[in-house]
Protein backbone atom coordinates (compact mmCIF):
# COMPACT_ATOMS: atom_id res chain seq x y z
CA UNK A 1 0.00 0.00 0.00
CA UNK A 2 1.16 3.81 0.12
CA UNK A 3 2.04 5.52 2.96
CA UNK A 4 4.00 8.47 3.83
CA UNK A 5 6.58 7.60 6.44
CA UNK A 6 9.83 8.22 8.19
CA UNK A 7 12.63 6.17 8.22
CA UNK A 8 14.73 8.56 10.58
CA UNK A 9 13.45 12.10 12.54
CA UNK A 10 14.59 15.42 11.25
CA UNK A 11 13.06 18.29 8.30
CA UNK A 12 10.42 17.72 5.62
CA UNK A 13 12.90 15.57 3.80
CA UNK A 14 13.05 12.79 6.11
CA UNK A 15 8.93 12.35 5.03
CA UNK A 16 8.64 10.02 1.81
CA UNK A 17 5.64 8.18 0.36
CA UNK A 18 6.48 4.75 -0.71
CA UNK A 19 4.29 2.16 -2.72
CA UNK A 20 5.51 -0.74 -1.15
CA UNK A 21 4.22 -0.73 2.74
CA UNK A 22 2.58 -3.73 3.75
CA UNK A 23 -1.26 -3.30 4.48
CA UNK A 24 -2.10 -3.69 8.32
CA UNK A 25 -4.51 -5.90 9.95
CA UNK A 26 -6.77 -5.39 12.61
CA UNK A 27 -5.85 -6.44 15.91
CA UNK A 28 -8.28 -7.38 18.67
CA UNK A 29 -9.98 -4.32 19.25
CA UNK A 30 -9.24 -2.07 16.33
CA UNK A 31 -11.28 -1.85 12.72
CA UNK A 32 -9.14 -1.42 9.85
CA UNK A 33 -10.40 1.63 8.06
CA UNK A 34 -9.40 2.45 4.08
CA UNK A 35 -8.32 5.87 4.56
CA UNK A 36 -9.90 8.54 2.26
CA UNK A 37 -8.45 12.00 3.59
CA UNK A 38 -6.17 12.32 6.34
CA UNK A 39 -5.97 15.72 8.35
CA UNK A 40 -2.60 17.07 9.41
CA UNK A 41 -2.21 18.32 12.67
CA UNK A 42 0.95 20.76 14.38
CA UNK A 43 1.74 17.37 16.23
CA UNK A 44 2.75 15.88 13.18
CA UNK A 45 5.58 17.74 12.29
CA UNK A 46 6.83 17.56 15.59
CA UNK A 47 6.67 13.93 15.38
CA UNK A 48 8.47 13.90 12.18
CA UNK A 49 10.82 16.04 14.08
CA UNK A 50 11.62 13.34 16.98
CA UNK A 51 10.22 16.12 20.01
CA UNK A 52 8.30 13.34 21.10
CA UNK A 53 10.64 10.34 21.16
CA UNK A 54 11.69 11.03 25.03
CA UNK A 55 8.67 9.26 26.13
CA UNK A 56 7.29 7.24 23.31
CA UNK A 57 10.38 6.11 20.64
CA UNK A 58 9.10 5.42 17.19
CA UNK A 59 9.77 2.26 15.46
CA UNK A 60 11.15 2.76 11.73
CA UNK A 61 9.98 2.51 9.49
CA UNK A 62 6.82 5.08 11.22
CA UNK A 63 3.39 6.07 9.21
CA UNK A 64 3.01 9.55 10.21
CA UNK A 65 -0.69 10.88 10.66
CA UNK A 66 -3.92 11.00 13.02
CA UNK A 67 -6.88 12.36 11.75
CA UNK A 68 -8.76 10.34 8.92
CA UNK A 69 -12.08 9.66 7.39
CA UNK A 70 -12.99 6.53 5.85
CA UNK A 71 -14.71 3.00 5.19
CA UNK A 72 -14.35 0.20 7.85
CA UNK A 73 -12.40 -2.68 5.47
CA UNK A 74 -12.22 -5.44 8.38
CA UNK A 75 -13.13 -5.80 11.80
CA UNK A 76 -10.68 -7.02 14.44
CA UNK A 77 -12.30 -9.35 17.65
CA UNK A 78 -14.61 -8.40 20.14
CA UNK A 79 -15.48 -5.42 18.08
CA UNK A 80 -19.30 -4.27 18.33
CA UNK A 81 -21.32 -1.74 17.14
CA UNK A 82 -19.47 -1.22 13.96
CA UNK A 83 -19.94 -3.20 10.78
CA UNK A 84 -17.52 -3.13 7.41
CA UNK A 85 -18.61 -0.78 4.80
CA UNK A 86 -19.36 1.72 7.70
CA UNK A 87 -18.02 5.55 6.70
CA UNK A 88 -16.31 6.43 9.92
CA UNK A 89 -13.77 9.26 11.07
CA UNK A 90 -11.55 8.97 14.03
CA UNK A 91 -8.26 9.27 15.00
CA UNK A 92 -5.24 6.77 14.98
CA UNK A 93 -2.40 6.18 17.21
CA UNK A 94 0.48 9.09 15.63
CA UNK A 95 3.07 7.46 18.08
CA UNK A 96 2.57 3.79 17.22
CA UNK A 97 3.79 3.95 13.77
CA UNK A 98 0.80 3.05 12.32
CA UNK A 99 -0.67 6.28 11.14
CA UNK A 100 -3.56 7.66 8.62
CA UNK A 101 -1.31 8.74 6.27
CA UNK A 102 -1.67 5.16 4.75
CA UNK A 103 -4.48 3.54 2.20
CA UNK A 104 -5.18 1.70 5.80
CA UNK A 105 -4.77 2.21 9.25
CA UNK A 106 -5.74 0.16 12.14
CA UNK A 107 -7.53 1.80 14.67
CA UNK A 108 -8.67 1.46 18.47
CA UNK A 109 -12.77 0.81 17.76
CA UNK A 110 -13.04 3.05 20.76
CA UNK A 111 -11.14 6.18 18.63
CA UNK A 112 -14.21 5.50 16.07
CA UNK A 113 -17.85 6.92 15.27
CA UNK A 114 -19.74 6.99 11.76
CA UNK A 115 -19.09 10.19 10.06
CA UNK A 116 -20.97 13.35 10.14
CA UNK A 117 -23.68 12.78 7.40
CA UNK A 118 -23.49 15.88 5.62
CA UNK A 119 -19.65 16.32 5.46
CA UNK A 120 -17.42 14.25 2.10
CA UNK A 121 -14.61 12.29 3.32
CA UNK A 122 -12.12 15.15 3.06
CA UNK A 123 -14.29 17.54 5.30
CA UNK A 124 -15.06 15.09 7.80
CA UNK A 125 -10.93 14.14 8.01
CA UNK A 126 -10.34 18.01 9.48
CA UNK A 127 -12.70 17.07 12.22
CA UNK A 128 -11.13 15.01 14.99
CA UNK A 129 -8.95 16.30 17.03
CA UNK A 130 -9.07 20.02 16.48
CA UNK A 131 -12.86 19.21 16.58
CA UNK A 132 -13.04 16.99 19.65
CA UNK A 133 -10.29 19.11 21.48
CA UNK A 134 -12.73 22.26 21.12
CA UNK A 135 -15.70 20.25 22.17
CA UNK A 136 -14.26 18.90 25.24
CA UNK A 137 -12.55 22.12 26.62
CA UNK A 138 -15.75 24.63 25.75
CA UNK A 139 -18.59 21.92 27.11
CA UNK A 140 -17.13 19.45 29.28
CA UNK A 141 -14.46 21.66 31.04
CA UNK A 142 -15.76 25.36 30.92
CA UNK A 143 -19.40 24.47 30.81
CA UNK A 144 -19.70 27.76 28.64
CA UNK A 145 -22.79 29.43 28.85
CA UNK A 146 -24.82 31.79 26.76
CA UNK A 147 -23.81 35.24 27.81
CA UNK A 148 -20.66 34.15 29.12
CA UNK A 149 -17.41 35.62 27.31
CA UNK A 150 -14.62 33.59 25.58
CA UNK A 151 -10.88 34.90 24.86
CA UNK A 152 -9.50 32.32 21.84
CA UNK A 153 -6.11 32.44 21.26
CA UNK A 154 -5.45 31.71 17.42
CA UNK A 155 -8.69 31.54 15.89
CA UNK A 156 -7.92 31.41 12.45
CA UNK A 157 -6.02 28.32 13.43
CA UNK A 158 -7.45 24.85 13.37
CA UNK A 159 -8.83 24.71 16.78
CA UNK A 160 -9.29 28.09 16.97
CA UNK A 161 -11.79 27.94 13.66
CA UNK A 162 -13.78 25.24 15.55
CA UNK A 163 -13.85 27.23 18.74
CA UNK A 164 -15.23 30.16 17.46
CA UNK A 165 -18.04 28.30 15.63
CA UNK A 166 -18.78 26.38 18.57
CA UNK A 167 -18.69 29.28 21.24
CA UNK A 168 -21.38 31.09 18.59
CA UNK A 169 -23.73 28.47 18.98
CA UNK A 170 -23.24 28.49 22.89
CA UNK A 171 -24.64 31.71 22.65
CA UNK A 172 -21.28 33.75 24.02
CA UNK A 173 -19.21 36.52 23.28
CA UNK A 174 -16.78 35.73 21.53
CA UNK A 175 -13.51 37.95 21.54
CA UNK A 176 -10.43 36.06 19.23
CA UNK A 177 -6.33 37.04 18.55
CA UNK A 178 -5.39 37.07 14.90
CA UNK A 179 -3.29 38.56 12.65
CA UNK A 180 -4.81 41.38 10.65
CA UNK A 181 -5.13 39.42 7.34
CA UNK A 182 -7.03 37.15 9.36
CA UNK A 183 -9.72 39.50 10.62
CA UNK A 184 -12.51 39.50 8.38
CA UNK A 185 -11.95 35.36 8.22
CA UNK A 186 -12.19 34.96 12.25
CA UNK A 187 -15.54 37.31 11.83
CA UNK A 188 -17.44 35.33 9.50
CA UNK A 189 -17.17 32.43 11.98
CA UNK A 190 -18.86 34.81 14.53
CA UNK A 191 -16.19 36.35 16.24
CA UNK A 192 -17.68 39.36 17.91
CA UNK A 193 -13.82 41.22 18.76
CA UNK A 194 -10.96 40.49 16.57
CA UNK A 195 -7.59 41.50 18.77
CA UNK A 196 -4.56 42.13 16.07
CA UNK A 197 -1.78 39.83 18.05
CA UNK A 198 0.73 42.31 16.16
CA UNK A 199 -0.13 45.36 17.16
CA UNK A 200 -1.95 45.13 19.84
CA UNK A 201 -2.03 43.88 23.53
CA UNK A 202 -5.35 41.78 24.20
CA UNK A 203 -4.41 41.88 27.91
CA UNK A 204 -4.67 45.45 28.35
CA UNK A 205 -7.97 45.74 26.15
CA UNK A 206 -9.67 42.55 27.35
CA UNK A 207 -11.04 42.60 30.95
CA UNK A 208 -13.38 40.13 33.21
CA UNK A 209 -13.58 37.22 30.69
CA UNK A 210 -15.18 34.10 31.74
CA UNK A 211 -12.84 31.81 29.39
CA UNK A 212 -9.58 31.57 27.94
CA UNK A 213 -8.98 28.74 25.52
CA UNK A 214 -5.36 29.06 24.45
CA UNK A 215 -3.81 26.92 21.72
CA UNK A 216 -0.49 29.68 21.69
CA UNK A 217 1.45 29.22 24.81
CA UNK A 218 3.95 31.33 25.93
CA UNK A 219 3.85 34.87 26.67
CA UNK A 220 0.21 34.66 25.29
CA UNK A 221 -0.65 32.12 28.04
CA UNK A 222 1.09 34.09 31.02
CA UNK A 223 -1.06 37.19 30.05
CA UNK A 224 -4.02 34.90 29.92
CA UNK A 225 -4.24 35.13 33.59
CA UNK A 226 -4.67 38.71 33.63
CA UNK A 227 -8.12 39.28 31.43
CA UNK A 228 -10.11 36.66 33.24
CA UNK A 229 -12.61 37.41 35.86
CA UNK A 230 -12.36 35.81 39.55
CA UNK A 231 -13.52 31.92 39.05
CA UNK A 232 -13.02 31.86 35.58
CA UNK A 233 -11.10 29.05 33.38
CA UNK A 234 -7.94 28.86 31.41
CA UNK A 235 -7.54 25.96 29.15
CA UNK A 236 -4.64 25.52 27.40
CA UNK A 237 -3.29 22.98 24.72
CA UNK A 238 -0.05 23.74 25.50
CA UNK A 239 0.93 24.89 28.39
CA UNK A 240 0.86 23.15 32.16
CA UNK A 241 -1.12 25.50 34.81
CA UNK A 242 0.96 28.30 36.27
CA UNK A 243 -0.44 27.54 39.89
CA UNK A 244 1.02 30.76 41.26
CA UNK A 245 -1.00 33.05 38.56
CA UNK A 246 -4.04 31.03 39.15
CA UNK A 247 -4.13 31.78 42.58
CA UNK A 248 -3.37 35.70 42.43
CA UNK A 249 -6.44 36.03 39.56
CA UNK A 250 -8.11 33.32 41.63
CA UNK A 251 -8.86 31.28 38.62
CA UNK A 252 -9.07 27.62 37.36
CA UNK A 253 -6.05 26.67 34.65
CA UNK A 254 -5.99 23.17 33.16
CA UNK A 255 -3.48 21.72 30.97
CA UNK A 256 -5.81 19.96 27.96
CA UNK A 257 -5.67 16.45 27.52
CA UNK A 258 -7.38 15.52 24.41
CA UNK A 259 -8.71 12.33 23.97
CA UNK A 260 -10.84 11.30 20.69
CA UNK A 261 -13.67 8.84 21.82
CA UNK A 262 -16.67 7.55 19.92
CA UNK A 263 -19.12 9.58 22.22
CA UNK A 264 -16.90 12.82 21.31
CA UNK A 265 -17.21 11.75 17.63
CA UNK A 266 -20.66 11.01 17.87
CA UNK A 267 -21.36 14.86 19.45
CA UNK A 268 -19.59 16.97 17.13
CA UNK A 269 -20.94 14.90 13.96
CA UNK A 270 -23.95 16.10 15.62
CA UNK A 271 -23.25 19.72 15.73
CA UNK A 272 -21.57 19.50 12.46
CA UNK A 273 -24.66 17.93 10.49
CA UNK A 274 -27.26 20.56 13.06
CA UNK A 275 -25.15 23.47 10.83
CA UNK A 276 -23.21 24.69 14.31
CA UNK A 277 -20.23 23.73 12.78
CA UNK A 278 -18.58 23.88 9.94
CA UNK A 279 -15.04 22.67 8.47
CA UNK A 280 -12.98 25.52 7.12
CA UNK A 281 -10.74 24.05 4.88
CA UNK A 282 -7.22 25.75 3.78
CA UNK A 283 -5.53 23.29 1.48
CA UNK A 284 -6.16 20.00 0.36
CA UNK A 285 -2.51 17.90 -0.94
CA UNK A 286 -2.33 14.22 -2.21
CA UNK A 287 -0.23 11.92 -0.38
CA UNK A 288 2.39 12.04 -2.48
CA UNK A 289 2.50 15.80 -1.30
CA UNK A 290 2.65 15.15 2.40
CA UNK A 291 5.79 16.48 3.08
CA UNK A 292 4.50 19.64 1.66
CA UNK A 293 1.62 19.42 3.61
CA UNK A 294 3.72 18.99 7.23
CA UNK A 295 5.88 21.63 5.78
CA UNK A 296 2.90 24.06 5.05
CA UNK A 297 1.34 23.49 8.72
CA UNK A 298 4.81 24.80 10.16
CA UNK A 299 4.90 27.67 8.68
CA UNK A 300 1.76 28.44 10.60
CA UNK A 301 0.12 30.66 7.95
CA UNK A 302 -2.76 28.45 6.89
CA UNK A 303 -6.13 29.43 7.30
CA UNK A 304 -8.07 26.56 9.61
CA UNK A 305 -7.19 22.78 8.67
CA UNK A 306 -4.95 20.98 5.89
CA UNK A 307 -6.15 17.77 4.30
CA UNK A 308 -3.99 15.25 2.69
CA UNK A 309 -6.78 13.43 0.36
CA UNK A 310 -5.44 9.76 -0.09
CA UNK A 311 -8.01 8.22 -1.98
Amino acid sequence: MKAAQITEYGDKSVLKTVVDAPKPKAAAGQVLVAVHAAAVNPFDWKVREGQAQAYVPLKFPATLGSDFAGVIEELGEGVNGLSVGMEVYGQANALGGEGSFAEFVPVKAESVAPKPKKLDFVTAAALPLAGVSTYQALVEEANLQAGQKVLIHGGAGGIGSYAIQLAKHLKAYVATTAAADDADFVKNLGADEVIDYTSQDFSTLLQDYDVVYDTVGGDTYTKSYQVLKPGGILISMTEQPNEELAAQHQVTAIAQQTRTTTERLTKLAELVDQGAIKPQIDKVFPLEEASQALAYIQEGKHRGKVVIKVN
